[in-house]
């Protein structure tokens, strides 16, 4: 993910777990941004593992996906229609006026906003949007949904950073500039064996944090507990999806 000026590296010591264990986001979402207006260029702001940037390929000329951390670069999935760079969200090196879209997913809580709108005005071409998505917990079953939020509040609550704050508002506390486009919901839906699950959770960078910090395993304080309230089949876990849409 990439950050604000002073950039907090919260995912480079667990990219490569993050590249494997995070969803991924419905193509319904793709298409809809796909007819916001021009196609010839999206940039892909805190690009991660390039996911969302090589959904994105599939309906854009060209893609340029950019990420703060060097390490989330060397990670990413390579695809012939996806240009990497490691750049901030605020300083993106981009041409004025030479981007149809600018997408950012489940990242910008992390930038110095103003910088990065700033910087999304410039080099957006006229009609241009800035669209933006997060997604908070996930829902499995009563039984799991209750071990995970202990897993969130109880365990690493306070190893959360203070932006995450913004997600549980569902980004209403991030003034976007412009004029804005009210986006259709959009979620996304896996079949995870518990196995999956436990990966996922030790993306999350309270997980990372309370491991530096204390020196144990914050989800192996859970894993039996969920492992019993998943059972031995897949399940379905789902993330709605909070989508923001401007057109600067």
């Amino acid at each position: 993910m990439s950050s604000g000026t002073g950039f907090k590296d919260h995912f480079s010591a667990q990219s490569a777990g993050y590249a494997r264990h995070r969803p991924t986001y419905p193509t319904a979402l793709f298409e809809y941004l796909a007819g916001l207006g021009g196609r010839q260029l999206v940039w892909d702001c805190a690009t991660g593992n390039g996911q969302a940037a090589i959904a994105l390929a599939g309906y854009f000329d060209r893609v340029i996906a950019t990420d703060a951390s060097a390490a989330q670069i060397d990670a990413a999935i390579e695809h012939p229609g996806v240009s990497y760079r490691v750049a901030t969200a605020e300083a993106s090196g981009l041409e004025a006026d030479s981007v149809n879209l600018v997408t950012v997913g489940q990242a910008l809580h992390w930038f110095d906003t103003a910088c990065f709108f700033a910087e999304s005005s410039r080099v957006l071409a006229a009609g241009g949007c800035v669209a933006a998505w997060c997604y908070e917990l996930c829902t499995v079953s009563p039984g799991c949904d209750s071990v995970v939020e202990r897993l969130y509040t109880d365990i690493t609550g306070p190893f959360w950073p203070p932006e995450r704050r913004l997600i549980e508002e569902r980004y209403a506390g991030i003034d976007f500039p412009g004029t804005a486009i009210e986006a259709p919901a959009f979620a996304m839906s896996v079949r995870w064996a518990a196995d999956d699950m436990l990966g996922y959770l030790r993306t999350w960078s309270a997980c990372q944090r309370y491991r530096r910090r204390r020196g144990d395993d914050p989800v192996g304080l859970i894993e039996d507990e969920l492992r019993a309230a998943w059972g031995p089949d897949s399940r379905t876990v789902r993330w709605p999806l909070t989508v923001r849409i401007s057109r600067l």
